[in-house]
C-alpha cells in the first residue's frame, strides 16, 4: 500500500540526481528517461489518489519522516505530475540537441520530485526538505543560461528573495517542537500561548514569499529570465503555488490564531487587484503573464483566508491547466521569433494557428470568458469572501474583472494583422533557435493542455463541484445564481472592453504609468528597506573590524613584544643566575659525595661495616 507513495517521490528525483550527475554524457538519452519518469510518476500520483496511501519514516528523535495523499494532497499530486509530463514533451522539441539536455531534464525532474514531497508531507522535516530543494532547483533552472549574468543575477534575486522568506518556516518549525513537542502539520492548530501566534506568523510569511504575494511579488519578474518551459513549471503547478497551497491546507492553523485568516485573506485579495493591474500595464508577454501569475495566485491565498477549500483546490488546477499552455506558447514564440514584446508579437497566432489557439484557449479560462472560464472557481470562492466581507468580495471580484482585461490585451496583440520580424531579439545567440513550422513534440503538449483547459470548464457544474467536495472531504458555501449571472456578465464586458480599447494609451500620467509597469516599485522597496540597511550595516561592521578590532590586536600583539622585552632584560637574568646557583650546588654535592667512592668493593662493605658499628655503638649509649 505504501510503496507506490514512496515510488512518486523517489522516481523523479532519483531519476533527475543521475541525469545531472551524468551530464553531457546523457544529453541524447535525457528527453526520454525524463519523460518516461514523469509519465511512471503521473500514473503512481493517479494510484495514490485513489487509494490515499500514507507512510511515515524515522528521521529525528520525534521528528518523523510523514507522508499522505489524502483527498487535496492526492488531487495536486496529479496535477503536478501532468503538468510536468506536458512540459517535458515541450522541452524535447524547445531544449535542442546542442543545449545541456541532461542537466535541464534532471533539474526539472528534481524541481518536480520537490513539489510532489511538498503536497504529501505530513511534517515539518518532509516539507522543510522539499521546501529547501525547491528553491535551490528553481536558481539553477532561471539560470540554466548561466553564460548570460542578466540570467543570473536574476536568478540569485529570486533566490535570495524567497529564501528570506522561508526563514518563517523555520520559525514555525521551532515553535512547534518548543511548544508542542510536535513535527506533525495537522497538530500546529493545537499550539497555544505565543508559540501559535509564532508558528502563523512563520507559516504567513514563507507562504507568502514562495508564492510571490505583496510584498515579495517582484521576484516572479526576475524568474521570467529562465527558458520558457522553466516558466510554465514553476508558475502552473510547482513552486509558486506551493505557499498557497500550504495556506489552504492549514486552515484550521490560522482560524485558530484568529488574525492569520483575515491577514491572508486582504493579502490574498490586495494582491490580486494589485498585481491584476501590474499585468494590464505590460507590454512584455512573459511579465505580463507573471503578474497575472501574483493575482491568480491571490485569489488561492484569498481561499486560505475565507476557508473555501473546494474554491482554493479549482482554482489551482485550473490555473495550471491554463497558465502552462500559456507559458509554453510563450516559449514558442520567443525561440520561433526571438522577442516577448507584445508589440513584435502581432500576427504571431496568425502565422501559427496551432499556437495560436492554445494560447487563446488559456487566455479565454484566465479571462472567465464562458465556456472555457475559469471564473467558476472564482465564484465559489468569492462566495466564501462574501459571507465573510462584503469588501472583500468587491475587491476579488474587480481582481477577476482585471484577469479578462490583461487576457484581452494579450489576445488583441497577437490576433492583430502581421508586423515585420522584430530586429532585435530578446535571446542571447547561443540560446536562440530558429524553425519554420511547429514540431510535432511541442503541439502535442498544446493539445493536451487545451484539452485540459476545455474539460476543467465541466467543473463549473455544480455535481462536479460536490463531488470534488466529496473528494476533498470538506463542505463549503456555493454561490447563488444572481453571482453566476454577475460574472457571466462582467467577464465578457470587461473583456470586450479591453478589445476594443486595444494598444491606445491609458489617461494616466507617466510617472503613475512607469509604476504600475514597474511591478510597483516593489523591487526599489525592497532595496531601499532591505538590502541597503543590511549592506550599511555590513560596511559599519567592516570599518568596527579594520579600525576596532583589527587595531587592538595589533595593539595586543605590540604590547606582547614589549612585554616579552622586559621579561628578557630583566627577569630573564634573574631566572638564570637562580638556575646556574641550583646547578653550582648540585656539583659541589655530587664533589662531595664521589670522594667516598673508590671504585673497589672491599673498600664499600669496610665503610658499610665501619657505619654499622658506629650506628650500633650510639644506639647501646643512648640506650
Amino acid at each position: 500500500m505504501s510503496a507506490p507513495l514512496w515510488a512518486l517521490i523517489t522516481v523523479p528525483p532519483a531519476t533527475g540526481t543521475v541525469l545531472a550527475i551524468a551530464g553531457r554524457r546523457a544529453d541524447r538519452a535525457a528527453p526520454a528517461v525524463g519523460v518516461a519518469a514523469a509519465a511512471l510518476a503521473l500514473v503512481l500520483a493517479v494510484h495514490a489518489a485513489f487509494r490515499q496511501p500514507s507512510v511515515s519514516a524515522a528521521l529525528l528523535s520525534g521528528l518523523p519522516f510523514g507522508l499522505a495523499a489524502d483527498g487535496l494532497s492526492g488531487v495536486l499530486a496529479v496535477t503536478v505530475a501532468a503538468v510536468t509530463v506536458a512540459v517535458l514533451l515541450f522541452s524535447v522539441g524547445d531544449i535542442g540537441p546542442g543545449e545541456a539536455r541532461a542537466r535541464f531534464f534532471g533539474l526539472m525532474l528534481l524541481f518536480s520530485g520537490a513539489m510532489l514531497v511538498t503536497v504529501t508531507a505530513t511534517t515539518l522535516p518532509a516539507l522543510l526538505m522539499s521546501w529547501e530543494v525547491m528553491g535551490a532547483t528553481s536558481w539553477a533552472l532561471i539560470a540554466y543560461w548561466w553564460q548570460d549574468t542578466v540570467r543570473v543575477a536574476a536568478a540569485g534575486t529570486a533566490f535570495l528573495t524567497t529564501r528570506a522568506a522561508d526563514l518563517g518556516l523555520y520559525l514555525a518549525a521551532g515553535a512547534a517542537v518548543a511548544g508542542g513537542r510536535t513535527a506533525a502539520l495537522g497538530d500546529l492548530d493545537r499550539l497555544s500561548g505565543p508559540w501559535l501566534h509564532l508558528a502563523t506568523a512563520g507559516i504567513v510569511v514563507a507562504a507568502l514569499g514562495k508564492s510571490a504575494q505583496l510584498p515579495f511579488s517582484f521576484w516572479l519578474s526576475k524568474a521570467m529570465q529562465g527558458p520558457g518551459p522553466v516558466s510554465a513549471l514553476l508558475h502552473s503547478a510547482t513552486m509558486v503555488v506551493a505557499g498557497a497551497y500550504l495556506l489552504i491546507r492549514l486552515g484550521p492553523l490560522l482560524a485558530a490564531a484568529g488574525w492569520g485568516a483575515d491577514a491572508v485573506a486582504w493579502t490574498g485579495a490586495g494582491t490580486a487587484l494589485a498585481l491584476g493591474l501590474v499585468a494590464a500595464a505590460q507590454r512584455d508577454l512573459k511579465q505580463l503573464l507573471a503578474a497575472s501569475s501574483c493575482a491568480q495566485i491571490g485569489f488561492m491565498v484569498l481561499v486560505a483566508g475565507v476557508g473555501s477549500t473546494v474554491g482554493g483546490t479549482l482554482q489551482l488546477i485550473a490555473h495550471a491547466a491554463a497558465k502552462s499552455l500559456a507559458f509554453l506558447v510563450a516559449g514558442y514564440w520567443l525561440t520561433w521569433l526571438g522577442t516577448k514584446s507584445l508589440p513584435e508579437l502581432r500576427g504571431a497566432a496568425r502565422r501559427r494557428p496551432a499556437a495560436g489557439i492554445a494560447f487563446t484557449v488559456a487566455a479565454l479560462g484566465l479571462a472567465g470568458v464562458p465556456p472555457l472560464s475559469l471564473w467558476a472557481a472564482k465564484d465559489v470562492l468569492l462566495a466564501a469572501a462574501l459571507e465573510r466581507s462584503a469588501g472583500l468580495y468587491a475587491v476579488g471580484l474587480a481582481a477577476a474583472a482585471l484577469s479578462a482585461v490583461y487576457s484581452a490585451k494579450a489576445l488583441w496583440y497577437v490576433w492583430q494583422p502581421r508586423s515585420d520580424r522584430p530586429s532585435r531579439p530578446d535571446l542571447p545567440p547561443y540560446a536562440r533557435r530558429t524553425g519554420h513550422r511547429l514540431p510535432a513534440s511541442l503541439a502535442l503538449p498544446f493539445a493536451a493542455l487545451s484539452l485540459a483547459t476545455v474539460a476543467l470548464s465541466a467543473l463549473v457544474l455544480p455535481p462536479a463541484r460536490q463531488a470534488l467536495a466529496r473528494t476533498l472531504g470538506v463542505t463549503g458555501t456555493m454561490p447563488h445564481a444572481w453571482e453566476f449571472a454577475l460574472s457571466a456578465v462582467l467577464a465578457p464586458a470587461a473583456g470586450a472592453a479591453a478589445w476594443a480599447w486595444g494598444a491606445r494609451r491609458v489617461p494616466l500620467p507617466t510617472p503613475v504609468i512607469r509604476w504600475v509597469s514597474g511591478w510597483l516599485g516593489l523591487e526599489r522597496a525592497a532595496h531601499a528597506v532591505c538590502v541597503r540597511p543590511v549592506q550599511r550595516l555590513a560596511t559599519a561592521l567592516a570599518a568596527f573590524d579594520d579600525r576596532v578590532l583589527d587595531r587592538g590586536v595589533e595593539g595586543l600583539a605590540r604590547g606582547t613584544v614589549r612585554l616579552a622585552g622586559v621579561m628578557n632584560r630583566h627577569a630573564e637574568a634573574a631566572v638564570d643566575g637562580a638556575v646556574q646557583g641550583v646547578a653550582a650546588v648540585s656539583r659541589g654535592l655530587g664533589r662531595l659525595a664521589r670522594r667516598p667512592q673508590t671504585g673497589q668493593l672491599h673498600t664499600y662493605l669496610a665503610q658499610a661495616v665501619a657505619a654499622c658499628t658506629v650506628l650500633a655503638v650510639v644506639l647501646v649509649l643512648v640506650r
